[in-house]
């Protein structure tokens, strides 16, 4: 009978079904705010690091793998349980109401700046793109900043779930270190 419902070859013998939260409007601190990420790992792994990061919020704009799929669960690894998911917001209206400083990550030469140059202790939304386009054009404008993670090599860019762990933990490390 489970293997009709599970998407696990050997899934163990164990059902929960559960009310999804309906959380309030997305908070007005710090956060990661993802746009059109498709890729439920990617998702569930910036789910998994922005809980170990000490981030409690998570937009998820139009286009973004559904939060409670079974793979975003499996790669969020029980994240889910530390954070407030906000699925589905109109993301050009959230970023004009937020009240701090937005960063996006983004290859881009304009108000472009390095993640080891910045300080990241002030509270911050992140901006994180889609796998293969990054941050839309239109949300891009509405960042104060784009952000650019220093790489040597002859690697163009990094996997999204990559850069934003990364610039979690080096905003840990600033905070951690003050």
């Amino acid at each position: 009978m489970l293997q009709k419902i599970s998407s696990l070859d050997h899934a163990d013998d164990i059902i929960s079904l559960i009310a999804l939260p309906c959380p309030a409007p997305p908070a007005r601190e710090d956060c990661i705010v993802l746009d059109a990420v498709q890729d439920a790992g990617n998702v569930g792994t910036v789910l998994r690091s922005a809980a170990a990061a000490g981030i409690r919020h998570v937009v998820l704009g139009a286009g973004c793998a559904d939060a409670y799929s079974p793979k975003v669960l499996r790669a969020g690894m029980g994240a889910h349980f530390a954070l407030t998911l906000h699925e589905r917001v109109n993301l050009r209206d959230w970023l004009a109401g937020y009240p701090h400083r937005t960063l996006a990550t983004a290859l881009t030469e304009h108000n472009n700046f390095s993640l080891y140059e910045l300080d990241l202790r002030p509270p911050s939304a992140w901006i994180f793109g889609n796998e293969g386009s990054g941050v839309s054009p239109d949300i891009l404008a509405a960042a104060d900043a784009t952000v650019k993670i220093p790489m040597q090599g002859a690697v163009e860019s990094l996997n999204i779930a990559q850069a934003a762990t990364i610039c979690l933990f080096e905003q840990m490390r600033q905070r951690l270190a003050s």
